[in-house]
């Protein structure tokens, strides 16, 4: 059992009116997708920044974001509220 009881069950799956049959071929793509080598590395990176900038723990308000000279770190309601045109980031 996972340990967030709500993945894979999106309310906007229902918002967009999707039939189960739907729902379920997201969700073999998405698993068949992220168990890939290369979403794998892409995720142990990720995890292995994190655990050198010391982020697990001690900085529960804190996240890391994306930025063009590489990660960046900041108040998470920022990180996750920044949202420009079209969905791109507004930062450089």
């Amino acid at each position: 059992m996972p340990a967030n009881k709500k993945a894979g069950n999106h309310p906007s799956y229902l918002k967009l009116g999707w039939k189960p049959s739907t729902i379920q071929r997201k969700k073999a793509y998405d698993k068949k997708y992220h168990s890939t080598p290369e979403r794998k590395q892409y995720r142990a990176e990720l995890n292995k920044e994190n655990r050198k900038a010391g982020m697990y723990g001690k900085m529960g308000s804190m996240d890391r974001s994306h930025s063009s000279s590489g990660f960046k770190i900041e108040h998470r309601s920022r990180n996750r509220a920044r949202n420009g045109q079209d969905g791109k980031s507004t930062k450089s």
